[in-house]
């Protein structure tokens, strides 16, 4: 039988038939050792075959179908292990906040250059808008004018007030959309605003270390009475890429991929070249500045925690 990952807590993930039947399984222990070196083998949104036990109310996963692309991060903690977030997605959503937490530019650029390098749209959500001063407002819109230049759509919000949240609706129609960022961002209000049955339970952020507390402990999808799912995922600390080359990341960033065919040399690194069409770009103020460091810092495998 054939059905999608719905749910991973770990140990077990949550399938569902086509006919909209969810049963807990488990998988073969082969899983583990065929060539998949991130921590978890499977992942949300996932196409998976599995047999009945017998006698049981469980099943086995024994075949994982070829995905069509996935949003893959690295940790930056000592074991720097790769996890896949979720698998065959047709957008992914940053939701970013200006302050508590506060959403660096850095993790903006890791998570959109992985989005870019496995070929999924992505958006940024920019929450709590009702709790933004005038200066804060002013911060925002050289935000969204640094990402929305770069044809990544931008919308700002707040899950709790309700303010646009209608805005991002009108794009989930019929769409399988991955929902990520730091915790206590809002994604499980944002998503409690889009399906008010759910009741996802949100806590504050600490006013200690200025960190949202976590929430959602694992990933899990959720369909849309108006056709779509969304995959709610537990708040990650840190964004570091993987399985990029340095010979390949100019390509993922849309500006820099534009300007790097005019380059003297075709094999330009676009750091201190002469001929470099890139770095005259940022001379000019044609690639932002805050990208460029971002470049820079992906290049050099200079991953941070902001």
């Amino acid at each position: 039988m054939q059905g999608l990952i719905t749910k991973s807590t770990g140990s077990w993930y949550q399938v569902q038939t086509p006919e909209g039947h969810k049963l807990d399984c488990r998988i073969k222990g082969k899983f583990r050792i065929k060539g998949i070196t991130t921590t978890n083998p499977l992942a949300v949104g996932d196409v998976v075959d599995f047999e009945m036990e017998p006698e049981q109310q469980t099943g086995v996963i024994t075949k994982l179908h070829e995905r069509k692309n996935y949003i893959i991060r690295k940790s930056i903690n000592l074991s720097r292990q790769a996890q896949i977030i979720a698998a065959n997605l047709d957008q992914a959503f940053l939701v970013v906040t200006l302050a508590s937490p506060r959403t660096s530019l850095g993790f903006i650029d890791r998570f959109l250059v992985t989005a870019e390098a496995y070929h999924i749209p992505a958006r940024l959500i920019f929450n709590k808008l009702d709790l933004f001063s005038d200066e804060g407002l002013e911060i925002l819109a050289d935000y969204r004018a640094i990402y929305e230049n770069l044809g990544y759509p931008c919308y700002q919000i707040s899950a709790t007030k309700n303010i646009n949240v209608n805005q991002v609706i009108e794009v989930l129609q019929d769409k399988t959309s991955l929902f990520s960022g730091h915790s206590g961002v809002g994604k499980s209000s944002l998503i409690n605003n889009i399906l008010p049955e759910l009741s996802l339970r949100t806590t504050e952020v600490s006013e200690w270390h200025d960190k949202g507390m976590h929430t959602t402990t694992f990933a899990e999808m959720y369909e849309l009475p108006f056709g779509g799912f969304i995959i709610d995922t537990p708040g990650i600390r840190e964004f570091g890429i993987v399985d990029i080359e340095q010979q390949e990341l100019g390509r993922l960033f849309p500006e820099i991929r534009t300007h790097m065919e005019n380059c003297r040399f075709k094999n330009c690194r676009h750091i201190n070249e002469p001929g470099c069409a890139v770095l005259a770009a940022v001379e000019t103020g044609e690639i932002e500045p805050s990208r460029y460091d971002s470049y820079l810092s992906m290049y050099h495998g200079n991953d941070t925690r902001a």
